[in-house]
């Protein structure tokens, strides 16, 4: 395993458990890597019920991956209406949605060659 797919793996569960903290919704891992031309190797999108919610599940991952991997995104847009927030982790980009603009924007079915994984959240 290369380190930087040992790097990503551990990303990506630290920004899992960082929308589960706060019951972020639908957690999807679009895996970007066979797609020629993408602009980063997984897309994470998950949603959250209300503006409060999408902010308080982008703080949470920040927290979580501060804490546990010590990085931070290179860059994070959206966070003046909180409808659509993503975070730039630059292998690794997040997209927290509220349903509505989820739905929308629909970005599942725009890189639907994707190899997809919904995360099975308990609650």
């Amino acid at each position: 395993m290369t380190i930087e797919k040992k790097n990503a793996d551990q990303l990506i569960t630290t920004i899992v458990a960082g929308i589960e903290e706060v019951k972020g919704k639908e957690i999807s891992i679009l895996d970007l890597r066979e797609i020629e031309n993408t602009v980063c190797d997984y897309f994470i999108i998950c949603e959250g019920t209300s503006n409060t919610q999408v902010n308080a599940i982008v703080s949470s991952i920040q927290k979580q991956v501060s804490k546990t991997l010590k990085d931070k995104p290179w860059h994070v847009e959206g966070t003046d209406n909180a409808e659509w927030i993503l975070m730039d982790y630059i292998n690794v980009v997040v997209h927290v949605f509220q349903k509505q603009t989820r739905d929308y924007y629909d970005i599942e079915s725009l890189w639907g060659d994707a190899k997809m994984t919904q995360i099975e959240t308990s609650y």
